[in-house]
């Protein structure tokens, strides 16, 4: 049985190299790396670089007052009309809203522990449960007035990737009519520290499925959609999650969880591989993920669909990367925002291993064959402990979408 696809008519992000869809648009398909700037401060004695957003952030409700919650804050005004249109038509307590992070206010609780230990007290303002997993979602539906079923996923990297999944299965069981998805996470030390202590951290450029690749880039970033029963241009049309359990940090190097993952979510969208136009790589840039998904991508769509690495723009978003790289599909989907239909472009440094079979990786100015027509895309996101989730994102009459 395939899934129940959705309508995905409204989207909002704010990223390292943009905020809003026009902005972001015109970055992703020039490829620009200006978003991953050098940072001193987040690993003591080493200079990295992170994916950062500029500038200040709009400031929130003191009770919800984290960065990660003002970052979300910024991807959900976009898409507030479109929710309030749902909540006057659906009710509010009809309208979901499930969200993903792995950071939540991490950084807040930093600032306080070192605020404590050089002052012997806490910061005004700080309290436990700025930190709390539950924070984002809690935020977000207080933001915007909604009183539905309203929960965070929290499964690292995959996190905000399966709450499509988690929303559709809420709509479908008539627990809601449209829900509120997407993600935040948000940079801090922790993080950063906790995969330079993996030996995961870039000493430059992140550079996915290159040869001389040599870690991730942390980043930031924000995505909301709403998502509901009836066609928009843009479609929500499958989804593949997966548990490998491999192990704990290190994936199945042969790839198996991430293969099934992806046929999983085209059998949910009942489409074949030769359905789908470009795969959003998950491309973190360290040697074993990057290795994994390559022999998995090349097994299930051989050398032909054309891919690319979003992260070698953004950095490694974390917990917000699913919703980051399902709303750089939305924009790459819409003809409004890509009428010439071009292809995020993959950047590295050109030096192809020769260990990972070999993918179709989009070149600058890349296109859709058909940049009018029906189109299907897919996006991976492949976590600790082998959490692996594809979603297809597509629109053309064929799939329910609006012509």
């Amino acid at each position: 049985m395939t899934g129940l696809p959705l309508g995905i008519p409204a989207m909002g992000l704010a990223t390292p190299i943009g905020t809003g869809r026009a902005a972001v648009a015109a970055a992703l398909f020039a490829g620009t790396r200006s978003g991953l700037v050098a940072r001193d401060d987040v690993i003591p004695g080493r200079t990295v670089r992170v994916g950062a957003v500029p500038g200040p952030l709009p400031p929130v409700a003191a009770a919800h007052d984290t960065r990660n919650n003002r970052l979300m804050g910024v991807a959900l005004a976009q898409i507030a009309d479109a929710v309030e249109q749902a909540a006057a038509r659906f009710g509010r307590h009809r309208v979901a809203v499930v969200l993903g992070t792995s950071t939540a206010g991490i950084a807040e609780g930093e600032a306080a522990y070192a605020a404590r230990a050089r002052g012997g007290a806490w910061p005004p303002g700080f309290h436990y449960r700025q930190q709390e997993t539950g924070s984002l979602s809690a935020f977000a539906a207080d933001a915007l007035g909604l009183t539905g079923p309203a929960y965070t996923v929290a499964t690292a990297c995959s996190s905000s990737a399966k709450v499509f999944a988690a929303a559709r299965r809420l709509i479908r069981a008539g627990l809601c009519d449209a829900a509120v998805v997407g993600g935040a996470d948000t940079l801090c030390r922790m993080t950063v520290g906790g995969f330079a202590s993996l030996e995961a951290v870039s000493a430059g450029l992140c550079n996915p499925f290159g040869a001389n690749r040599d870690g991730i880039n942390v980043g930031e970033a924000a995505a909301a959609f709403l998502l509901t029963r009836d066609p928009a241009p843009v479609m929500f049309l499958g989804a593949g999650e997966g548990s490998d359990a491999h192990h704990v940090s290190a994936p199945d190097p042969e790839g198996r969880g991430a293969l099934e993952a992806m046929r999983a979510a085209l059998a949910d969208a009942g489409l074949t591989p030769a359905d789908v136009a470009y795969v959003n790589l998950h491309g973190t840039g360290t040697a074993l993920n990057d290795s994994m998904e390559g022999k998995a991508v090349h097994a299930l769509f051989g050398a032909a669909v054309p891919c690319s690495a979003t992260k070698a723009m953004t950095g490694h978003t974390l917990g917000a990367a699913g919703a980051c790289e399902a709303a750089f599909l939305w924009l790459t989907l819409s003809r409004a925002d890509n009428p010439d239909g071009l292809l995020p472009p993959h950047l590295w440094d050109g030096a192809a291993d020769p260990a990972i079979p070999p993918l179709a990786l989009a070149a600058p100015g890349a296109r859709l064959a058909d940049p009018a027509g029906p189109a299907a895309m897919l996006s991976n996101s492949f976590a600790f402990g082998g959490s692996n989730v594809a979603l297809v994102l597509g629109r053309g009459s064929g799939w329910g979408g609006m012509p």
